[in-house]
């Protein structure tokens, strides 16, 4: 293997997608969450940095183009697996995520199955579009447990009647539950929204690659 830093970024990508679920194993929440959401926040970056890098310095390697879309697989399934667990909005997210998890199986089958001919199932431009909206949803999902697990922190042994009071502006908002509660509710909305968007893209980029894969599955007469 060619060790030239566009490749470096992708192994260090790969690396990452189990710490995601180690941060979970090794520190309790909101800690956990935190660096959960940093570390999955950075790595995403690192899928469009080597990318660039390794265009721009013309230094495209054939590990580099074969790890690449492995190590984004990775980070999503795994990712995706912390969030479901750990969400109390689980039962949305079970479908769009069964959803996504699905054309990832199907499409690495269809590329183990066509072999040397694999080369028709290329990236397109959608599918890139794809992992970047998994990707950002994820993100904006790791923020919501954040907002969450801090709200309930903070309104640990509180009254019911109490909490709600503070959120109808009548009893001063001393612990600021307004702001957190209202990122909990915004990232929660908008992580979602976004994972239903991208379950959408991955089955629309798996159709497309399964109509590719088509005359290669033919059997011959």
């Amino acid at each position: 293997m060619k060790w030239n830093l566009p490749n470096i970024l992708t192994v260090l990508r790969l690396l990452a997608a189990p710490g995601v679920a180690v941060m979970f194993l090794y520190f309790h929440r909101p800690l956990a969450d935190w660096f959960a959401l940093l570390l999955f926040v950075t790595a995403s970056l690192t899928d469009w940095i080597d990318g660039k890098l390794a265009r721009a310095w013309n230094q495209e390697t054939k590990i580099g183009t074969m790890l690449d879309p492995i190590a984004d697989k990775a980070m999503v399934v795994i990712a995706l697996m912390v969030i479901v667990g750990y969400s109390s909005m689980s039962p949305w997210l079970v479908l769009p995520a069964t959803v996504i998890l699905f054309r990832e199986v199907f499409v690495s089958g269809l590329r183990e199955y066509l072999g040397d001919t694999a080369g028709t199932l290329k990236v397109t431009k959608l599918a890139k579009w794809k992992t970047t909206a998994q990707m950002v949803a994820i993100a904006t999902l790791f923020a919501q447990g954040v907002f969450e697990h801090y709200l309930g922190m903070s309104a640990f042994g509180m009254d019911q009647a109490l909490f709600e009071r503070i959120m109808a502006g009548e009893v001063p908002d001393e612990l600021g539950l307004g702001w957190k509660y209202r990122g909990m509710i915004w990232a929660g909305h908008a992580g979602l929204a976004l994972l239903w968007v991208a379950a959408a893209l991955t089955l629309i980029t798996g159709g497309d690659y399964f109509r590719k894969a088509l005359p290669f599955l033919k059997e011959e007469r």
